[in-house]
This record gives structure tokens, C-alpha cells and sequence, in this order.
């Protein structure tokens, strides 16, 4: 694995009024790596998927992706200084195509085909041509097992399909790095696995990856390290199988026991 960091995150804050969400959050994610973010609801783990990319600016803080700043224009030599200007959504498009990111619900055009609603970020943003474009979706689509579906419209698709939609559109992006937010939180329990399935393949393949789940057991299976994050901030990582059976933090044991119980039940 190369040592230096795809993405780095170093003193991430998020506040809404003074309600602060994300509170000097700080890791880094190597290339190959897949890392999975644990954590009870309102903890912060998705606003800081959405910050990573801008969707939800942070308050301050930096992101970088192979040593690219992030949303913010660098001050000369020195990108720490705290006067940074934001970029603009046009000078942002060509760093978020480059981090491609999956929300927990799947936001297709319903008025579109599958194929259609893939390729048409690489057609507005990569001003690829309609050929290349259809193409390209059909490439995707065919690797999370929909080439059947290519003229399928959202609404004749399950759940579980549109997902994998949404999961082709973000790999035509060709991106960098892979964010997925609770992508099978959105799914009735017996789509959850094909899903699953679909991010195991891509995870197989060597993906630079960030995982915000509560799937403990794939996070277990799948993720090379974890993180556990509690009222914004981070308050255990390491290695995923051993900071999951053995966790040191009271509150991930915590919501570990709560999790099983719950899965039980189920």
C-alpha cells in the first residue's frame, strides 16, 4: 500500500448556529485503503462524508486529495492560512468528479433510463459525447449486474437496483476515491446483500474507499480500518477486526451491544 495518503482530513469542524457537529476531526485515507465510519445517529459521520466533497462546506478545517486542496483556493504558498476563498460550484465540478459518493437514498431522474441517468454526469461535466457517454454507462451498469436494466426507467427498478444505479453513475465518474453514505439504510432487509455485494466486488478491486455504515458485520468483513465517531468527534480507530472485537472506548462497546441486540431482534 503507498504510504502517502489519497485523502487527507485534518481539523474538520462543522457548526450549524452553535450547534457544533463536527469537532476537529482528523484522519487519513490511504490508496487501496477501505475505511468504514461506526458511529449512533447524529454522531456526525455523514456531514463528514459531505464535507470531504463540499456538498455540506465545513467551517474550517482542510481536505486534500493527493495533495490538491479541496474546495478552497490556496493563499499563494501557504494553503493553512485561514483567509481562503471557497471555490465556486464551477471550480468545484472537476475535484468532486474526482471523489465519487453514494447517498443513502438513490436522487435519479425518474424520468430517465438507467443508462441515461449515468451517463449524464459525464456528458455535462466531462463533456464526453452522447456515444462515449451511453457507453461508458453500459460498462458500469453491467458491473453492478444491471446490463439487463439499461432501458429500465427508477420506477420499474427495486431498491435494491436503483442503489446500484446510483453506484454506476458515481464509478463513471472515474473517481479517485469512493464515499458511500449508510447506502442500504434506504432498502427493505432482503435487498441489503446484492448491494453489499456490489461494494465487496469493488472493494476486491483495490478501491479507495470510506464507508458510513451500520452493517457491523460487513464493516468487520470488508474495511481495513475503522473509525467510531460520538457527538462529533473521533473517539476510537484501528485495524477493523481488532478494534471491533476488542473495542477500548466505553461508548463503542456501548454501541456495539446495541447494534447486535438490534440485529437480533431483526
Amino acid at each position: 500500500m503507498n504510504t502517502a495518503p489519497i485523502l487527507t482530513v485534518r481539523n474538520l469542524k462543522k457548526s450549524y448556529g452553535i450547534l457544533d457537529v463536527l469537532r476537529d476531526v482528523s484522519f487519513d485515507l490511504h490508496r487501496g485503503e477501505r475505511l468504514a465510519i461506526l458511529g449512533p445517529s447524529g454522531s456526525g459521520k455523514s456531514t463528514c462524508l459531505r464535507a470531504i466533497n463540499f456538498l455540506d462546506p465545513p467551517t474550517s478545517g482542510t481536505i486534500t486529495l493527493e495533495g490538491e486542496l479541496i474546495g478552497l483556493h490556496p493563499n499563494g504558498k501557504d494553503h493553512r492560512s485561514a483567509t481562503r476563498r471557497k471555490m465556486t460550484a464551477r471550480e468545484l465540478a472537476p475535484q468532486r468528479a474526482e471523489i465519487g459518493m453514494v447517498f443513502q437514498l438513490f436522487h435519479l431522474w425518474p424520468h430517465l433510463t438507467a443508462r441515461e441517468n449515468v451517463a449524464l454526469q459525464p456528458r455535462k461535466v466531462q463533456r464526453m459525447s452522447s456515444s462515449d457517454a451511453n457507453h461508458l454507462a453500459e460498462a458500469m451498469l453491467k458491473k453492478v449486474h444491471l446490463g439487463h436494466k439499461l432501458d429500465e426507467y427508477p420506477g420499474r427498478l427495486s431498491g435494491g437496483q436503483q442503489q446500484r444505479v446510483a453506484i454506476a453513475r458515481a464509478l463513471a465518474q472515474k473517481p479517485k476515491v469512493l464515499l458511500f453514505d449508510e447506502p442500504t439504510s434506504a432498502l427493505d432487509p432482503e435487498l441489503v446483500g446484492e448491494v453489499l455485494n456490489v461494494i465487496q466486488e469493488l472493494a476486491d478491486e483495490g478501491r479507495s474507499m470510506v464507508l458510513v455504515t451500520h452493517e457491523i458485520a460487513f464493516a468487520r468483513r470488508m474495511a481495513d480500518r475503522v473509525i467510531f465517531m460520538d457527538a462529533g468527534v473521533i473517539v476510537e480507530e484501528g485495524p477493523a477486526r481488532e478494534v471491533l472485537a476488542n473495542a477500548k472506548e466505553p461508548r463503542l462497546r456501548k454501541f456495539l451491544s446495541t447494534v447486535s441486540t438490534q440485529e437480533a431482534v431483526q
